[in-house]
């Protein structure tokens, strides 16, 4: 890791008058080639952060502090300098066209491809997100792919232009808990290799936490604490992520009802 990627300086942003901000005078660095994890429930500001990385504010919303990018001199640019994995990929695939089409697009536009090169590599990045039979599902539609094909597909679009930043934006929720790893490993590696800056964006401490640098915990529209991972989750300086951590439970802990036990 080397260098500030992003700099952000009491960012808030608030959607109409009259309501509270979605995201209330945060301060924080991206460092370049980190995997930070953006922790919260369900209200605390975390996608809004994402989308507001990435200039997908809803019109109307009002942005206040400073963004800052050192780490590309200039505002990224959508598709070329930041990939966006969400949450439902069923939502963010466009169902009418194929899935070679939807991730050819970005290396095409990006990175000036003709669509004969684009296609191969299409091709070439479904068979890096570990897609069986690369050929024939770049032909296929997104509702003839599973829900873990389907994300993994999804990845591929965002990763077509050679990004520099991958933001996932609970890009594991919608998943059952062996492909949530899956995606984890499969997210880890693709930064790892290409040396990109990952936000990964979930609830879930104990997911992140096993891959990532840093975390930075939000809540009510707040930054309540952010640090390396060891030290976040051996010293929290917050009662909020003290919280997060005593309320996660793992297959070592006893069951609730010991009744169940044979």
């Amino acid at each position: 890791m080397s260098g500030i990627f992003c700099s952000l300086r009491q960012l808030s942003v608030t959607y109409g008058r009259g309501v509270a901000a979605a995201l209330d005078g945060i301060d924080l660095d991206i460092t370049a080639g980190e995997r930070l994890a953006i922790i919260g429930e369900s209200g605390s500001g975390k996608s809004t952060l994402a989308r507001a990385l990435a200039g997908l504010l809803p019109d109307g919303a009002r942005v206040g502090g400073e963004m800052r990018w050192p780490g590309l001199g200039h505002p990224p640019r959508p598709g070329r300098d930041f990939g966006f994995v969400f949450q439902d990929p069923g939502a963010s695939l466009n169902p009418v066209l194929t899935i070679g089409e939807q991730i050819a697009e970005g290396a095409r536009r990006h990175l000036g491809l003709s669509w004969k090169q684009a296609y191969v590599r299409a091709e070439e990045l479904l068979e890096r997100v570990r897609i069986a039979q690369a050929d024939k599902v770049k032909r296929a539609f997104p509702h003839q792919l599973s829900g873990g094909q389907r994300q993994r597909a999804a990845i591929a679009a965002a990763i077509a232009a050679r990004p520099q930043l991958l933001i996932a934006d609970e890009a594991t929720s919608a998943l059952d808990v062996v492909v949530q790893a899956e995606i984890v490993r499969l997210l880890d590696g693709l930064v790892r290799e290409d040396g990109m800056t990952l936000l990964f964006i979930t609830h879930d401490i104990a997911l992140a936490s096993g891959f990532v640098d840093r975390i930075a915990v939000f809540r009510n529209a707040r930054l309540v604490e952010a640090g390396p991972v060891r030290s976040v989750l051996s010293a929290p300086e917050s009662d909020y992520t003290s919280a997060l951590l005593a309320s996660h439970r793992d297959l070592a802990t006893p069951p609730l009802i010991a009744e169940v036990l044979p």
